[in-house]
């Protein structure tokens, strides 16, 4: 998901009461049950959604995959802070 999200970034998700295309969103594709992503929903395919991460060129998405079942919709990334609400004597040097 870079570059909207990095390794190592806190969210909070919540289980979905509606997804619509744009929303972040942790999923689950049928074909690999052990593998949670975080990407964009793009568009829903019956039951699930079409999903694809903000970078084009990685293709560990619905490309790959296929459809996945959504579990929750990213409301917010609180860790670490964007780097304008970082106080100055925080910053890294």
């Amino acid at each position: 998901m870079l570059p909207t999200l990095s390794p190592g970034d806190c969210l909070l998700v919540r289980r979905p009461r509606r997804v619509g295309p744009g929303d972040v969103v942790v999923a689950r594709f049928p074909v690999r049950p052990d593998l949670l992503v975080v990407k964009r929903a793009v568009r829903p395919v019956g039951a699930l959604w079409w999903l694809e991460g903000d970078n084009p060129a990685v293709t560990d998405d619905s490309r790959r995959y296929g459809p996945a079942e959504v579990l929750g919709r990213v409301l917010l990334r609180y860790w670490p802070l964007p780097p304008a609400r970082v106080p100055p004597s925080r910053r890294p040097a």
